[in-house]
């Protein structure tokens, strides 16, 4: 096993694993920080922690468990011609519950700063609901990545090392995401949208309509750039008053 993981092949597939498995928890982290806004500053790393901890050691059972995962892209019922399996299921009840949990969010981030001070005292979350919160949707978008990890490799020890490496790395960047975030509510609205269209695509990967994940990368990251640049500019502009 050791042997299969340092040799040339298994390590070509571990840095490929790692770089997608980071590239697919984006969302993940930017949903992190958004629910740790809703905790104090004192509580966010700790709910990061213990939500990420939680997912990885989920994906670890996951792995371990690839004949259950494998079967789990079986139908279990027809609707029409369609078939809906387990994991149809996984990626479309997370959808929804992405986009609603998002839509609320830009509801009440359009309210006004009064009504905003208001539902964030009224909605404050327990760090209990947050961690739980983190955890779901991990696991949600787990289903993803490890159906993604699957594809690429058999090799369970390079896919179990890629799964913890990308969490820490995760946990790494997840505090400067939050702050990046919170402090420029622009970029909390973009990064908003962002799991909204995320949000939309597990509800159609769901019915079986597959899109690439690549255009809405594509397109966030361009707007994400233009945001950047406006905020330099902002930032030029007061300097010069």
């Amino acid at each position: 096993m050791l042997l299969t993981l340092f040799s040339p092949e298994g390590m070509l597939s571990l840095i490929t694993l790692i770089l997608l498995e980071i590239i697919l928890g984006i969302d993940n982290i930017i949903f992190i920080a958004i629910i740790c806004g809703y905790l104090p500053k004192q509580d966010q790393q700790r709910a990061r922690t213990i939500g990420l901890m939680l997912a990885m050691l989920f994906r670890i059972l996951l792995l371990l468990g690839i004949s259950w995962l494998v079967h789990l892209v079986d139908p279990l019922f027809f609707i029409g011609t369609l078939g809906v399996s387990g994991r149809d299921l996984i990626l479309f009840s997370g959808g929804v519950f992405l986009v609603y949990k998002t839509i609320k969010e830009i509801y009440e981030k359009l309210k006004g700063q009064e009504k905003e001070a208001e539902t964030k005292k009224k909605d404050k979350m327990t760090i209990t609901q947050a961690i739980i919160q983190i955890t779901i949707i991990d696991i949600i978008f787990s289903f993803d990545s490890i159906l993604t990890a699957v594809g690429l490799s058999r090799d369970l020890p390079v896919m179990i090392t890629a799964v913890v490496a990308s969490m820490f790395v995760m946990l790494l960047f997840a505090p400067y995401v939050s702050d990046f975030i919170n402090k420029y509510p622009t970029m909390k609205i973009l990064a908003l949208v962002f799991l909204i269209a995320i949000g939309i695509l597990l509800m159609l990967e769901g019915v079986h309509v597959h899109v690439e994940k690549s255009y809405v990368y594509f397109g966030m990251g361009f707007s994400l750039l233009v945001e950047l640049l406006n905020i330099r500019l902002r930032k030029v502009q007061h300097k010069s008053l």
